[in-house]
Formats: C-alpha cells, sequence, structure tokens
C-alpha cells in the first residue's frame, strides 16, 4: 500500500498538523527523521515524500536522491532550487512578466554599492538564500551600505554574490498567500511595527481575502516557478501587487486560524492525489526505473 511519508529534519507544528490531518483523513502516513540514519538505495514502491526539512540545503539533497530513483517528492527538487534561490525566483518573476520590486545582483563591492545608487536609497541587501527574514539589511544611505557590504564581504563565498532589492513603503503589513496544486487557497496579512513583517519575527497574522486580481496573479507566479504546496509573499503598492519572494516549504501554523482554512488538510489531500497517480503509473516525469533512496537500515 502506498504511503504519504512526511521527512523532517526538526519536528515542528506544522508537520504535526499535516500528519494529524492524513490520520483524519484515512491517508497513510509516517513522520521520518532524516537524520537519524545514513541514506542509500532501497525501493518505496508507490509512496510519496511530503518534503519538510528546515534546512534548504538538506531539504535539496534529500529530494535529488529519492528523485534520483525515480520517487515522487512534494515539492520536487527545481521547484526547491528555485524559490532557495532569491535571485533565481526573481529572474523567473521577470521572464514570466510578474511585477516585482526592482532588483539588482552584484558581485562585488564596488558594483553593489552602485548597484545601491541605482535603485536609490532606502534599499535591502538580501543573502540569495535564507528565510524568516535573518540576515536581510536596510539601508538608508551611502554610508550604511557601505557598513553592510563589507560586513558581507567577510561573510564568505555564500555572500559573494550580493541581490540588493528597493526598499518598498508598505505601510506596516505584507501579505503571504499559499497555492495548492497551482490553486490560491487563502491569504494572511501580516502587520508589524517593524520593516521585517515575519510573523516568526513577530509579525501579526489577519485573514486577507483572495480576490479575483490576486488570484490572477498567484496563478502566474504558478506558472513560473510550479510546485504543488508554495506560499507568495507579496506588496500591496499604489500601483498594485509586486510579489516579493516564493517559498517551497513555507510555515503556516500561524495562518490557519485566522483564515479559517485547514491548510494542512489541502496539502495531504493534495500529496494523496499524487500517490494515486503514482498507483496508475501516472507520475511526473518519467515512470520509477531504478529504486530510490532511503535510510540504509531500514532497506527504504
Amino acid at each position: 500500500m502506498s504511503r504519504l511519508r512526511i521527512l523532517y529534519s526538526r519536528l515542528r507544528a506544522e508537520e504535526k498538523q499535516l500528519f494529524a490531518a492524513a490520520e483524519s483523513r484515512g491517508i497513510p502516513c509516517s513522520l521520518e527523521d532524516i537524520r537519524t540514519e545514513p541514506w542509500s538505495i532501497g525501493s518505496h514502491d508507490t509512496d510519496v515524500f511530503l518534503a519538510r526539512c528546515i534546512g534548504h540545503l538538506q531539504n535539496l539533497s534529500v529530494a535529488r536522491m529519492l528523485e534520483a530513483g525515480g520517487a515522487t517528492v512534494v515539492n520536487p527538487s527545481s521547484v526547491m532550487e528555485l524559490c532557495g534561490d532569491k535571485l533565481a525566483t526573481s529572474a523567473a518573476l521577470a521572464a514570466a512578466g510578474i511585477p516585482q520590486p526592482a532588483f539588482r545582483a552584484a558581485f562585488s563591492e564596488e558594483a553593489a554599492l552602485e548597484a545601491a545608487e541605482q535603485l536609490g536609497y532606502p534599499v535591502v541587501f538580501k543573502p540569495v538564500t535564507g528565510s524568516w527574514g535573518r540576515l536581510l539589511a536596510l539601508a538608508s544611505n551611502r554610508e550604511t551600505a557601505e557598513a553592510i557590504v563589507e560586513h558581507k564581504a567577510h561573510l564568505g563565498p555564500a555572500h559573494q554574490v550580493y541581490y540588493i532589492q528597493s526598499y518598498v513603503e508598505k505601510e506596516g503589513f505584507d501579505v503571504r498567500a499559499f497555492v495548492v496544486e497551482g490553486r490560491p487557497l487563502c491569504a494572511i496579512r501580516r502587520t508589524s511595527s517593524h520593516w521585517i513583517t515575519n510573523t516568526a519575527r513577530g509579525g501579526r497574522a489577519e485573514n486577507h481575502p483572495v480576490d479575483a486580481e490576486l488570484a490572477e496573479l498567484l496563478e502566474r507566479v504558478h506558472a513560473a516557478v510550479g510546485g504543488d504546496f508554495i506560499a507568495v509573499d507579496l506588496f500591496l503598492t499604489k500601483a498594485g501587487w509586486l510579489v516579493n519572494e516564493v517559498n517551497d516549504g513555507a510555515e503556516f501554523r500561524n495562518s490557519s486560524a485566522p483564515t479559517g482554512v485547514d491548510i494542512a488538510g489541502a496539502v495531504v489531500e493534495a500529496c494523496a492525489r499524487r500517490m494515486k497517480e503514482e498507483k496508475r503509473g501516472e507520475k511526473r516525469g518519467a515512470k520509477r526505473s531504478a529504486p530510490c533512496c532511503g535510510p540504509s537500515s531500514s532497506g527504504g
């Protein structure tokens, strides 16, 4: 019998909610800590894997190993790779003509400062990879930008690709919208007195209605990025919506209550449909032609 296997590196509220939602719907399911054993090649039949590891590199590595053997992973590694790189995400959005804040990429300290001058202060320096609003830096003038760039220069190779974005005056809030299988599910408005509004950083969440305009934009984002379950962060400006970031492994513990939507339930139901596709041999891409990876001592 096929099974939904929820993979994690730290068991958070979201993974518990996903497991409970699967159990309540009679979906065979297990919670599995990827850290407990080494991984090797083994058969998983028609199992579907929901990758929920906190670390982007761990999540991506697990997905690649599983897919190499033909397994279905939610989200696919290609989506993880795209969403885990802010510059790659911005490039994909730009190619699709999706509105977003103006940005520049730079590959030297001098070019990073020139990028800030081109955009006009204030600007936001972002790490190309990262979440929860960590290592974001707001520069209101050249002096501050110089200090930020000098600091980044000493943080190692990962910070030698500079991503600089125009600061958007969002009047104390932004919006996070959830998309499942390409369909907009719900959205929250995140409000904070701080310019970083993430709920992980203390932002307050309330429901934000998904109207036709927002729904159409979210569908365009999904068409550009893909994914079975993504979260889209947006700014609402006088000129309209701007897409800030797209997340492939978003937390949602603070979103179900204000929206009244069972996000965990929607996700596991999407995974269950993937399981049925697996059973019928309708999986994405090529059919399974080799055993896939898993914890070595369990034989998969």
